[in-house]
């Protein structure tokens, strides 16, 4: 089985994104790109996660044709490619429906510096503009709206993270959403205190030597 290892991450952390109340239902989808062999393994569509067998993931190639697997790819296969495409870091795509981020997406607001831990994204998750799920337009307007960030917002849809691995991207889905929550619960009581972008800065630079190696 081509991408075998690639396959079963996405088949776990397709369960995470349910256990870790990501998503619900079939929502949401999960890629990873091996780069020496310019094929990635995508989540099928519209398959229960618990479903989700490492057979059942699917091979395309950076053109979004099946090279392996029977199911048919992510209805947003075409942003997990453009994002690979553009972006030399990114190896890993997570999108799901999280109720706090999804919350801001559909009041149409970026995530602020609320916290330090939003510089898992940059300094702030910035917003993509709505368009129809599955099309071209959606995937311009996240490619426009994320730049050199980790996270966008989509519009009225949900959230959209990248890494350079499927932990990465999945542990900045789970932050932001925790972000977000702290956001919105510090609106309703009063005005937030958001960080410079200094401080952004040097927390991004601390991450990198954080945790073990």
């Amino acid at each position: 089985m081509r991408l075998q290892a690639e396959r079963e991450a996405v088949a776990e952390y397709g369960r995470k994104l349910i256990t870790s109340q990501l998503s619900t239902g079939t929502g949401g989808n999960l890629s990873v790109y091996n780069r020496a062999e310019g094929l990635i393994a995508i989540s099928p569509s519209g398959m229960d996660y618990f479903a989700i067998r490492p057979e059942d993931v699917v091979v395309v190639d950076l053109d979004g044709c099946v090279v392996e697997g029977s199911r048919k790819p992510s209805s947003e296969l075409r942003f997990h490619l453009d994002l690979m495409r553009h972006r030399p870091d990114v190896n890993a795509v997570v999108h799901t429906h999280q109720v706090y981020a999804t919350t801001l997406a559909c009041l149409r607001r970026e995530l602020p510096a609320v916290h330090y831990l939003v510089a898992f994204s940059g300094n702030k998750v910035p917003l993509a503009d709505y368009a129809t799920y599955g099309t071209q337009e959606l995937s311009d307007n996240i490619l426009r709206a994320i730049g050199p960030y980790n996270a966008c917002l989509m519009a009225n849809h949900g959230l959209v993270t990248v890494g350079p691995d499927l932990p990465s991207a999945f542990a900045t889905a789970e932050v932001l959403e925790l972000s977000a929550r702290l956001y919105i619960q510090a609106r309703s009581l009063g005005e937030p205190a958001i960080l410079p972008d200094e401080e952004m800065e040097r927390v991004a630079r601390k991450f990198q030597s954080y945790g073990q190696k």
